[in-house]
């Protein structure tokens, strides 16, 4: 049975949004706790005492993740373009400010113990991603703007997986927690650390896949162990 692109294209984004649900859920709980007044606790003390990073960095992720998974379906951004370019106006902004929020966070927020050292081995994975991601929307907004839509598409993919680590993190942290328990810093940087790593490894196979597909195409066909030799000789 051979998938038809259309149902490949509708699989990957229904995945995209369901790699996105939990910490979208976790996200909107956090910010409607607060806007109700949540109380302040050794856990949530940052969050109530200084709410404007953490709701624009849950609000940028949040549309940065769901809106951007339909740009990347191929059929739906040549049905309605004009969708795929406003949506794209939107993504900018959201995913700008979901990156440097980020990186406020991890160098002004008290950080909670499980996290280790601000300058530890997950506070510098935190801010050199969000520097990247950051750099990688910008870089994608240049070339779009010069029309050069490989390189947009190469560097959106790339903070787009940036930006869906935390999706991808429940996926590593939640095994462990659940047969093993709480890690500690290390082992926590460590299993975060892998979640933003598969990300940016399968994002360089989808840019490198196409490419690939055309070299494999162009290259010549052997007949007879020489290129060009006829069947008789």
């Amino acid at each position: 049975m051979t998938i038809s692109p259309t149902w490949t294209a509708r699989l990957s984004t229904a995945g995209l949004l369901l790699l996105s649900a939990v910490p979208v859920v976790a996200g909107a709980s956090r910010v409607a706790g607060l806007a109700a007044g949540a109380q302040s606790t050794p856990d949530t003390a940052r969050f109530v005492e200084a709410p404007a990073p953490v709701v624009a960095h849950i609000i940028g992720a949040t549309l940065f993740c769901v809106l951007g998974a339909f740009q990347f379906h191929r059929g739906f951004r040549r049905r309605r373009p004009g969708w795929h370019r406003i949506t794209g106006r939107v993504l900018v902004p959201c995913g700008l400010a979901a990156a440097l929020s980020g990186i406020w966070m991890t160098l002004f927020y008290p950080l909670p113990e499980h996290d280790g050292a601000r300058f530890g081995i997950l506070g510098i994975e935190r801010l050199v991603l969000g520097a990247v991601m950051a750099a990688a929307i910008v870089i994608s907004l240049r070339a779009i703007l010069r029309r050069d839509i490989v390189r947009h598409r190469a560097w959106m993919i790339r903070g787009y997986a940036i930006g869906l680590g935390a999706g991808t993190q429940v996926l590593t942290l939640m095994p462990w927690m659940l047969t093993v328990g709480e890690p500690g810093a290390f082992g926590r940087s460590m299993l975060m650390g892998a979640g933003w790593l598969i990300n940016i490894v399968v994002a360089e196979w989808i840019i490198r896949r196409p490419a690939a597909a055309r070299a494999r195409r162009a290259r010549p066909v052997l007949t007879g162990g020489t290129a060009g030799a006829s069947p008789g000789r």
